[in-house]
């Protein structure tokens, strides 16, 4: 969203705020690759919907930034907008729901895990708060993120309000995988997509918050500067990514024993792909050209991507990290030196891992 010095929460969001700002429609679907800003677009979108600034005083390019109604939307406390997360998500985002606890943290029940769905529970909220008259005169706006997360009995559940719209509400759906939703859904909604922002801008961008070499930990992240931001923010440098694949190769587990599960087997798949394309004869995506080590044969990193597919269904698995992380660095060993040529890849470890 829009703060009080008028800047865009990230530089590239300017031309498709202008083309969300153009749509007339009550529910907008916003979609892109995960990492390039959806939710940041949505937010900023519901704060020009309800930005109260005069149209000569303002920007129509964008929402003022200095208004009361901005101004709220900035202290998350505007009585007309409604964000709906996942409970999983919401501390990361910086936004909180109703019965939340002083301090702005989710109350606990239990030892349950945060759902990282949207419930049923929370798009009745939605759907009765829609149906609300507009406490200061503009509107209502509800965004959900990311959209595909909301389960079948939700997903039916908004479709019906999306069927015959309240008044005054307009909805902003946010997702990177439009294809999970509803036809029914995606079909009411008018699509707003966001692609991967200008290389150059992205790289400046990550530099001003202190990525060094921004330009390798783009590429390694597909071009997708938040995801980028966050390896950053995690301890994944530069560095350590351009030896990745030789370190692979020697089987050195050290370095990586303090990455999250998740994001190492993440970049473990992007090792592979990139492996599978320097044996099939073309060039890395997200590795700098002749780091990928080469021979390895495609059967044997085919297997190999397989085999990191399944575990990536379950990496948050509460297993046991240091065993885990030592499997999957000799299978990728296994993988990248030409020892494993049309033979067996000596098992898989993970095999023996327990929880």
């Amino acid at each position: 969203m829009v703060g009080s010095d008028g800047a865009l929460p990230l530089p590239w969001l300017a031309e498709p705020l202008q083309r969300g700002l153009q749509r007339s429609a009550h529910a907008l679907l916003v979609h892109g690759p995960e990492g390039v800003g959806q939710f940041e677009l949505a937010l900023t979108l519901a704060q020009a919907w309800l930005c109260e600034a005069p149209a000569a005083a303002s920007d129509r390019r964008k929402p003022c930034g200095a208004c009361g109604s901005c101004r709220l939307v900035q202290a998350h406390s505007h009585p007309d907008l409604l964000v709906l997360l996942p409970d999983a998500l919401r501390e990361a985002l910086g936004w909180f729901a109703a019965g939340d606890d002083e301090a702005g943290a989710p109350e606990k029940v239990g030892k349950a895990k945060p759902s990282k769905e949207i419930k049923v529970e929370a798009v009745r909220i939605a759907v009765a708060f829609a149906q609300t008259t507009s406490a200061r005169g503009r509107g209502k706006v509800v965004v959900l993120h990311p959209a595909e997360r909301m389960n079948a009995i939700a997903a039916n559940t908004l479709l019906k309000t999306l069927e015959e719209p309240p008044g005054q509400a307009r909805f902003l759906l946010s997702c990177s995988m439009p294809d999970a939703l509803l036809p029914t859904i995606r079909s009411r909604c008018q699509a707003l997509p966001l692609g991967l922002p200008p290389r150059a801008i992205a790289i400046d961008w990550l530099a001003t918050r202190g990525v060094a070499d921004a330009a390798v930990l783009l590429a390694a992240c597909g071009g997708r500067p938040l995801q980028a931001l966050q390896w950053s923010e995690e301890g994944i440098g530069a560095g350590v990514w351009m030896q990745m694949p030789a370190l692979l190769a020697r089987g050195e587990a050290t370095p990586f024993m303090t990455w999250p599960l998740p994001r190492l087997v993440e970049a473990l798949q992007k090792v592979c792909h990139d492996a599978l394309c320097v044996a099939s004869g073309s060039g890395p995506r997200y590795f700098p050209p002749g780091s990928i080590p080469g021979g390895s044969a495609v059967a044997t990193l085919s297997q190999w991507g397989r085999e990191l597919s399944r575990i990536a269904d379950h990496a948050e698995h509460p297993w046991s990290a240091g065993l885990m992380v030592e499997s999957l660095i000799e299978s990728a060993r296994a993988a990248l030196t030409p020892a494993a040529r049309g033979g067996r890849r000596g098992g898989s470890n993970s095999l023996h891992l327990r929880p």
